[in-house]
């Protein structure tokens, strides 16, 4: 893990995933060829996943074969669900990493992946057997990280029982995700404290929903906390379809960056790109 520097990860996947108008496949390669050039370390840009349950997603495949990485430091990340999926991700030599959604919320996990916590850990396993024989990087999103919506059962026990196994697979990036935006800033405090020295060889990161409100005190709270990975999205559009309703938007990349400019925090993004990219989102996301 990198010591002074934060890893930005740029999700326009997760903007587009739950946007009620399909947006044209030329869109979407046009404005990700676009946020390729800005300076993120990586760029979830996709997902292979049922088109049935995320029909924006669909044209994935087409998506990155015209993603040209030949000027840019950004690595290409997409999300799967299954094996099948993973299969279909490895393929592509653009890909550095697969996420993977763990929710340790059986119900959200089901409601999710259509698979229970067992059975969605017996997928990490051979999705990281795929990642490792075709030099891939997987990483896991413990969603619900910080409590959930649905009266399973939550705390840190719980938390550090998935993070262990995960680890014991090989995993070493894990990003705990704040799903239905429900976070207290003490919450991600403790979370990330506990698990931050618990697992020093494990890049620990945030998918932090937030509102207008809410999202300098959540931010503060990881950053203080020693947290160094951090996914937004431009403008604070997305949120999982399948959580709820009424999307709980993405912490916004612009305000984050910032809320980091001001706390001297190092990130290596070029200004100009990241508002032509804003610019473009206003027109995209119609």
């Amino acid at each position: 893990m990198k010591e002074n520097k934060i890893t930005l990860v740029e999700c326009p996947r997760d903007a587009m995933q739950g946007w009620k108008n399909f947006i044209p496949t030329a869109d979407k390669i046009r404005y990700l060829n676009a946020l390729l050039k800005v300076g993120f370390d990586v760029l979830d840009c996709g997902s292979f996943v049922s088109a049935k349950a995320i029909p924006q997603m669909a044209d994935t495949a087409e998506v990155i074969f015209n993603l040209d990485l030949h000027d840019s430091a950004t690595k290409l990340l997409v999300i799967v669900a299954n094996e099948r999926g993973a299969e279909e991700a490895v393929k592509f030599d653009k890909i550095s990493y697969l996420g993977f959604p763990f929710s340790i919320s059986p119900s959200f996990q089901l409601r999710n992946t259509n698979s229970s916590l067992e059975e969605s850990f017996e997928r990490v396993k051979a999705i990281q057997l795929l990642c490792e024989k075709h030099g891939k990087q997987l990483v896991i999103y413990l969603s619900m990280g910080f409590g959930n919506p649905y009266g399973d059962p939550y705390g840190e026990d719980i938390l550090f029982y998935w993070a262990s196994k995960m680890t014991e697979l090989g995993i070493r990036i894990i990003s705990l995700a704040d799903t239905v935006g429900m976070a207290t800033p003490a919450q991600i405090s403790s979370a990330l404290q506990s698990l931050i020295p618990k697992y020093p060889q494990v890049e620990f990161g945030v998918h932090l929903h937030a509102d207008p409100i809410n999202w300098e005190p959540k931010l503060e709270a990881a950053l203080a906390a020693g947290c160094l990975r951090y996914d937004s999205a431009i403008k604070g559009i997305g949120g999982c379809p399948m959580a709820q309703d009424d999307l709980v938007g993405n912490m916004d990349t612009e305000k984050m960056l910032g809320y980091f400019q001001e706390k001297k925090v190092d990130s290596s993004i070029d200004t100009k790109w990241l508002q032509d990219c804003s610019s473009m989102a206003v027109q995209i996301f119609q």
